[in-house]
């Protein structure tokens, strides 16, 4: 099997062509103001050392050298082994409170944009646990599922928001029934459930949805995320430009504060955490380190093809391409000038 690691450098190879017509504009004007300054049978005599052919030669030899320094800086890989290697870990699914007191700015820049930078930094860290992200208002939906794909998941991460969910609420409840269906039971995967929230006028029959958890082994830890005190709750215009902040029926703003109370029967319920979000800490990160001690239990395998580097194949003569013309001069060598003077040959 064959690959480029870093394939993007070729991309600059499309601007050699450019490279070629700007050398043969520049040469054929040069000629030309040489024929201005004098008639070409001068030439010979007055500038006798000059090489029109060299100095193609030279601009050649540069040329093939940046091709040779882009190809490497590619770095072409071949496989020489493929292996089953076996994946293990635990299931980690987030879940993800995506109403509109999340655009609350109590916690910086705001309470949603706060748990995805940490969801963010937590899949950076992963090693082979699977992670999947539901996110929840009205309902729950399954953003992405359980995956070792990191890349991926960073993708739909980043593409939750607000408006994700058209339906308002915090229908907390229907999340935890929702992640309960989507962990796969057929591995004994330890399991984890972790949930961002305000925990505000929360919708469904917690009790039940705890139950269902504590039933399936599966620790649930949650991160209050707001202040107890109350804020109010931005609006924002179709350009996403600040438009007030959220009213009721009334005209009064519409204050949304932390519901602790909930969160902290959710976790204690299933044998998990409760902790309140802040400015200056990680929380996730916290909650990983303390589930980095669970044991990684074996869930599939996966096929991994090891490749090595070539890209010195195509250093090693750009380099050496790049000595010569470094030594090499447009001067027409001595016997040269000496064969053109015997013989009147113009060059």
């Amino acid at each position: 099997m064959f690959r480029f690691a870093h394939i993007e450098y070729l991309y600059c190879l499309y601007l050699i062509p450019a490279f070629i017509l700007a050398f043969w504009y520049l040469l054929r004007n040069k000629s030309r103001l040489l024929e201005k300054f004098a008639v070409k049978k001068l030439h010979t005599i007055l500038f006798p050392a000059y090489s029109r052919s060299k100095s193609i030669v030279r601009f050649g030899i540069i040329i093939s050298a940046i091709i040779f320094l882009l190809v490497a800086a590619a770095d072409p890989q071949v496989g020489t082994k493929v292996e089953n290697v076996k994946q293990t870990g635990i299931d980690i699914y987030i879940i993800l409170d995506v109403s509109l007191s999340m655009q609350a700015q109590d916690i910086k820049p705001s309470r949603l944009e706060k748990a995805k930078l940490e969801i963010s930094n937590l899949i950076a860290k992963l090693g082979g646990d699977r992670i999947g992200l539901i996110v929840f208002a009205g309902e729950p939906f399954v953003q992405f599922p359980l995956t070792t794909d990191y890349s991926a998941a960073n993708l739909f991460l980043t593409a939750a928001g607000i408006n994700t969910i058209p339906d308002q609420g915090t229908a907390i409840a229907a999340a935890i029934n929702l992640a309960n269906k989507s962990f796969s039971y057929s591995s004994k995967t330890e399991k984890v459930m972790v949930i961002f929230t305000d925990g505000e006028d929360h919708e469904g029959n917690l009790s039940d949805a705890i139950d269902e958890a504590k039933k399936n082994n599966i620790k649930i830890y949650t991160i209050g995320l707001g202040s107890p005190d109350g804020v109010p709750i931005p609006i924002y215009n179709e350009q996403g430009q600040p438009a007030g902040f959220k009213k009721d029926q009334d005209g009064n703003v519409v204050l949304t504060k932390l519901d602790e109370s909930a969160l902290k029967d959710i976790a204690s319920g299933t044998g998990g955490q409760y902790m309140r979000g802040s400015n200056d800490r990680d929380e996730l990160d916290m909650i990983y380190k303390d589930l980095s001690g669970i044991k990684k239990t074996e869930f599939g395998e996966k096929i991994v093809t090891d490749y090595e580097d070539r890209f010195y194949y195509f250093l090693i003569p750009a380099i050496i391409l790049l000595i010569i013309e470094f030594f090499m001069t447009e001067r027409k060598s001595p016997f040269v000038i000496m064969l053109n003077k015997k013989f009147g040959i113009e060059q």
